[in-house]
């Protein structure tokens, strides 16, 4: 049994606007055991965080680690050995921002999260959907006009980011083999994407039937739907259909918003990837025809974070980055800021995001029994959201069950 104290720390997690008094935490292996004011213990390795900020590891809701480049269909012809060696740096990377926990939205196997759970790879907790799901010229489908090759083939890709699957029979079958395979959620890609190459923004994808299928199997399996989701109709349809969880959902309007509250689903926006798309996709990559989509959604995407707040939805935090922009994946952080209070933010990344995740009271918070995440923050976030941003230079401490990953400077 090892015993860690962190004395004198202020507690930051989402659930009131400012800092607490100075309290101490005390982990016990890989949990937090005790919490509170002037703890002790004889046989504990202290420190004394002298009035820093103390928060529960960061949860991602929304990424792809596999994604090495913004051009899926290259990435989908990588060897998996050098996929997965690119996505243990894509991890690492988050892990050293912050990111103790991230939901990935297609294309990660059972695989990387065993590596995370034996220690060959240093990232952080990894949840899983598997291989998203598309029908043919859909969100992942990257054949272009042009190429006919069988979709057999990016199945056993680990570089692609989904499969496709026609007709209710096939959908069954498909999301059986990924919940077989491991996945703890099934995703759909129930609208037309950026970086897919036929399918505009405003198509519908998956049948009703079809969709109404996936959501059976989900419900079969203990768990739920996430969908890929623009436009207002292709929401409305989805929440309809069962699904929960909403990818993006940038075109949402106030009526639809109030339907996902009330069918008690929620969203998880993304729009640092549309930013950085803009600013950078071009030149990292992203076809043309990709490129020409992204005005479409982005800045809808900002004004959707209003009409949710105001309709009560509960919002996850998700940044969606692929290849070099993964840099960015914090900045989600501060252009949420712009739109809504500091706390709400925070708590999207913490209380909420660990909802989405089925982990809650395990993680996004320091409550007894909660596995001993924690990042420590140099400065208060809730005056100062850009102090979760830069790569984790200002969090000189990052603890991952209970693990000390980081250690900058001495305390």
């Amino acid at each position: 049994m090892s015993l860690l104290l962190l004395k004198n720390a202020r507690i930051v997690d989402g659930t009131q606007d400012r800092p607490s008094d100075a309290l101490d935490v005390l982990v016990e292996d890989r949990v937090i055991r005790e919490t509170g004011p002037s703890l002790s213990s004889a046989s504990a390795t202290v420190i004394d965080l002298g009035g820093l900020t103390l928060m529960p590891g960061l949860i991602d809701c929304h990424v792809h680690v596999i994604a090495a480049t913004p051009d899926l269909g290259a990435n989908a012809e990588l060897p998996n050995s050098l996929v997965a060696l690119r996505a243990a740096g894509i991890m690492n990377a988050m892990l050293m921002r912050g990111f103790t926990t991230v939901r990935d939205l297609g294309g990660a196997d059972h695989g990387l999260v065993q590596a995370v759970e034996e220690g060959a790879i240093v990232g952080p907790r990894l949840v899983i959907c598997g291989k998203a799901l598309s029908q043919t010229g859909g969100h992942t489908d990257y054949r272009g006009r042009n190429h006919s090759r069988s979709v057999d083939y990016y199945r056993d890709r680990l570089g692609a980011l989904g499969r496709v699957c026609d007709g209710v029979d096939e959908v069954r079958r498909v999301c059986r083999e990924e919940i077989k395979g491991g996945a703890r959620f099934i995703k759909l890609m129930a609208n037309g994407g950026v970086s897919s190459p036929t399918d505009p923004i405003a198509f519908l994808g998956f049948s009703r039937d079809e969709i109404l299928a996936a959501v059976e199997e989900a419900r079969n399996a203990q768990t739920y739907v996430a969908a890929h989701l623009y436009t207002d109709e292709a929401i409305r349809r989805a929440i309809e259909c069962g699904v929960v969880s909403v990818e993006h959902g940038n075109l949402v309007t106030p009526q639809t918003a109030r339907l996902i509250r009330e069918k008690g689903a929620f969203v998880v926006p993304t729009n640092v990837t549309f930013d950085r798309l803009a600013k950078d996709g071009a030149a990292l990559g992203l076809p043309p025809e990709s490129v020409a989509k992204i005005e479409d959604v982005r800045g809808a995407g900002l004004e959707a974070l209003g009409i949710l707040h105001e309709a009560g939805v509960m919002m996850g935090y998700g940044s969606d980055l692929l290849g070099e922009m993964h840099a960015f994946q914090s900045d989600e952080f501060v252009l949420r800021g712009e739109r809504l209070p500091a706390m709400d933010v925070i708590r999207s990344a913490l209380g909420d995001a660990a909802r989405i995740v089925g982990m809650e009271g395990r993680i996004g918070t320091l409550a007894p029994g909660a596995f001993a995440d924690m990042i420590v923050v140099d400065g208060d976030p809730l005056a100062d959201l850009s102090l979760l941003t830069g790569q984790g230079r200002h969090m000189p401490l990052i603890l991952k069950d209970g693990a000390l990953v980081k250690q900058s400077r001495r305390f």
